[in-house]
């Protein structure tokens, strides 16, 4: 089995333009293939393990990646899947979340010499001449078009800025730029990102003729997908200081029923024969691959040493005893205890164990909420200040999600 008959195999291939052609490539190592990253946080999350493993996946078949850091397009900002518009960035803050990125992708992907490379759009989107550009590529762009895009959709009724209507003519000239000066070839992206990829590809055809290879991959954008990367309102960050590596593995441990085997087969390195194995597994073999995918991932950001830590932990808890040293903290202040207590359904919340008190109320009223040790079943039950001194107080959500909250 080839590289590309392997990730249509995980699931990983949605569209694909030139399909023989990029089957040929990948299976030969002759990809040189670039995904994009904006900077919009000084961390990856676990959103973008799609992209990383894949990254990850092709090199190891002898292709060549390129990591594109989004230095330029940042300050635009991708409308893609959003419903209002992105908060502005500085160049400063961009900046440093580019190296903050670089740092983490380093941990996936070998950079070097003919190995994979770091590039920033920056580097060619800030110097670009306004008029030049309309004149260059944007008469190659139909508005008519633009706006049947998909990536645009969700923006139309509640308004599109100007500023984020070019976002797609900027991702184009990426594809463009580096097919003529890195050798690049081929572009993957998610799902959602088909319209904007699609017009890199033909503007590379346009300006530079029919027989210029440029190909386009998008990978799958599913349920999982679109929700990977947050819970409960908050981003699963891949930096140990935003998210330490016992809450990163809950994260996975937790996956519904229902995509746990899709997560293994995208997103784990598991032979897919021991994988086809598994895809009968049901009831408490279904937690059993949560644990595989929750260990496997977490040995991947963090190593095995803190995987192992975070799985004793987790046995620990679920079987009622050990510390709570690794356990999610949050930290609460006096000023959360207006007149010297806080309700439950703020206390979901402030931990991140709900996204809203509306949600907050649904967990409390169908029993899933326990604080130490004992059931909740009042939406107006408060804790007082010393209920969190010491050790703090470990709270509860379902069978398998625990969190401590402690005074500081």
């Amino acid at each position: 089995m080839g590289i590309y008959e392997e990730l249509k195999a995980r699931g990983l291939i949605a569209q694909v333009t030139n399909e023989e052609e990029i089957r040929e490539m990948v299976n030969n190592g002759k990809a040189t293939f670039y995904i994009g990253f904006d900077c919009t946080a000084d961390s990856l999350t676990a959103g973008h393990f799609m992209a990383l493993t894949l990254m990850k996946r092709l090199q190891m078949a002898g292709n060549k990646p390129i990591a594109l850091i989004g230095g330029g397009t940042t300050m635009i900002g991708d409308p893609s899947g959003r419903t209002d518009m992105r908060k502005m960035l500085t160049k400063e803050d961009i900046e440093h979340n580019a190296e903050c990125f670089k740092r983490q992708m380093e941990r996936f992907i070998e950079f070097g010499t003919d190995k994979a490379q770091m590039i920033n759009n920056a580097d060619w989107l800030l110097k670009l001449n306004y008029v030049d550009l309309l004149r260059e590529v944007g008469a190659c762009f139909s508005v008519n078009n633009m706006l049947r895009a998909e990536c645009y959709k969700q923006r139309m009724e509640k308004g599109l800025s100007f500023l984020e209507f070019n976002y797609m003519i900027m991702q184009s000239y990426d594809f463009y730029y580096l097919f003529q000066h890195y050798n690049c070839n081929m572009q993957f992206g998610g799902d959602d990102q088909w319209s904007n990829m699609l017009g890199g590809t033909e503007l590379i055809r346009r300006k530079l003729g029919k027989d210029a290879h440029a190909m386009t991959i998008t990978l799958l954008t599913d349920s999982q997908g679109k929700k990977m990367g947050k819970t409960a309102g908050n981003a699963v960050w891949l930096d140990a200081n935003k998210t330490s590596p016992f809450q990163f593995y809950q994260y996975w441990r937790n996956v519904d029923d229902a995509d746990v085997m899709k997560c293994i087969r995208m997103l784990t390195f598991l032979p897919l024969e021991e994988i086809d194995k598994m895809d009968a597994w049901e009831g408490a073999q279904l937690n059993e691959a949560k644990a595989i995918l929750a260990f496997e991932l977490t040995k991947m950001v963090h190593g095995e040493e803190e995987a192992r830590k975070a799985e004793a932990a987790a046995k620990a808890l679920f079987a009622g005893g050990g510390n709570t040293a690794d356990m999610p903290t949050t930290e609460l202040t006096n000023d959360d205890f207006g007149g010297g207590a806080i309700d439950v359904l703020t206390l979901l919340v402030k931990c991140g164990l709900a996204a809203s008190k509306g949600e907050a109320r649904r967990l409390v009223q169908q029993g899933g909420v326990t604080v130490a040790d004992k059931k909740i079943d009042a939406i107006d039950a408060t804790f007082g200040c010393e209920n969190f001194t010491g050790e703090g107080l470990v709270i509860k959500k379902g069978k398998k999600v625990f969190h401590k909250a402690v005074l500081v």
